[in-house]
């Protein structure tokens, strides 16, 4: 069994229009949600056993934010480039979730829309538009990662700022 939890980044900043969109940090509001998904993902019982973030600034502050409520070392979040993308494909998170070494059963994945309503949307008969901080939690029936998009997909729950 591997569980699949696809959050999609806090609520950014768009003050400073400068700034390149993978540099875009967090607002006050994100800033203030990303603690409390991680509580609730807590009090869930959610123990990661990988982290991976899209490199923009504002996803993998949501996952430095995450990780400090589960106890999860921030120095393991490990940033991937294919998880910056912004497309309605998932062909590139889904390369990135195949390549997931077997020995890890839980994973979350920080990142972007369309592509997370997307792909969410994709394992569940349901239209899954996640909103800033929303984070989606899957279970497949399978034993490798390379085999989840065959696999039996289950919703464990689906989650989000203002419902807490």
């Amino acid at each position: 069994m591997k569980t699949l939890y696809f959050v999609r980044h806090a609520k950014s900043s768009w003050k400073d229009l400068s700034l390149d969109d993978i540099d875009r940090p967090l607002n006050k509001r994100g800033r203030k949600d990303a603690p409390r998904m991680g509580a609730y993902l807590k009090s869930k019982g959610v123990v990661p056993d990988l982290m991976l973030s899209s490199p923009a600034k504002r996803a993998y502050t949501t996952a430095k934010l995450v990780a400090a409520e589960l106890g999860y070392d921030e120095d393991d979040i490990i940033k991937n480039k294919k998880l910056y993308v912004f497309d309605y494909s998932g062909k590139d998170v889904m390369e990135v979730v195949r390549k997931i070494d077997k020995k890890h059963d839980v994973v979350l994945i920080f990142g972007h829309n369309p592509t997370f309503s997307h792909l969410a949307s994709s394992f569940t008969d349901k239209d899954l538009e996640m909103p800033t901080c929303g984070t989606v939690c899957f279970r497949f029936d399978t034993d490798k990662w390379k085999e989840i998009e065959d696999a039996e997909a289950e919703l464990g729950f689906f989650m989000y700022p203002k419902m807490l």
